[in-house]
C-alpha cells in the first residue's frame, strides 16, 4: 500500500521567524538556538532534526483542528529556512528513529485505531491502520512527549 508522509507547511511559520522575542511571546512562542543533543530537536516543517546552533521556535500548534473530542494542540519545533517534507512511500530518518503513536482518523475527526511502533516498523503500523477503508489519514507522535509529529494519507 502507497502512502504519503507530509511535514507542516513552512510558509505558516516562516513569517515568525522576523518577529522579535517580545512579539513571539505574545503569541505564546519562544525563540531557540539548537544545542549538540542527540537525536536533535525534530522539526516539523522538513522532518528532520536540529544540528548545533540551528534557529528553531517553539510555539503551540493545533495539529487537528476537528469539530470531535479530538481536537488536539500541542507544543512543536519549527526550523529556520527548512522545507516541507512530503514524500510517497519513504520515512524519513526522524520518525524512523524513534518510538510512534500512530493514530487513524475518519472524514469527521474520530479516532479509529492506534498502533505504538517503533518507527523500524512504521509501514507495518500504517498498512494495518489504513485497512479500515473509513480511514482518511494518520497522524504520527513522538510516544514519550506525545507531541504530533506527522500526517500520513493514502495514495
Amino acid at each position: 500500500m502507497s502512502f504519503r508522509i507530509q511535514g507542516l507547511a513552512a510558509e505558516n511559520f516562516d513569517h515568525l521567524f522576523a518577529l522579535s522575542d517580545e512579539e513571539l511571546a505574545r503569541l505564546g512562542a519562544v525563540r531557540r538556538t539548537a544545542d549538540d543533543r542527540k537525536p536533535g530537536y525534530p522539526c516539523r516543517v522538513s522532518l528532520t532534526d536540529s544540528h548545533l546552533g540551528d534557529e528553531l521556535l517553539l510555539l503551540n500548534y493545533e495539529h487537528l483542528p476537528v469539530d470531535s473530542p479530538y481536537r488536539m494542540r500541542f507544543a512543536i519545533y519549527v526550523r529556520k529556512g527548512d522545507k516541507t517534507y512530503d514524500k510517497v512511500d519513504e520515512v524519513p530518518d526522524q520518525l524512523r528513529n524513534r518510538t510512534l503513536a500512530v493514530r487513524a482518523f475518519d472524514a469527521k475527526g474520530m479516532m479509529l485505531g492506534h498502533e505504538l511502533v517503533h518507527g523500524r516498523d512504521l509501514e507495518g503500523a500504517i498498512e494495518k491502520l489504513f485497512q479500515a477503508a473509513d480511514a482518511e489519514y494518520l497522524h504520527v507522535h513522538f510516544a514519550a512527549p506525545g507531541c504530533y509529529a506527522a500526517r500520513v494519507l493514502r495514495v
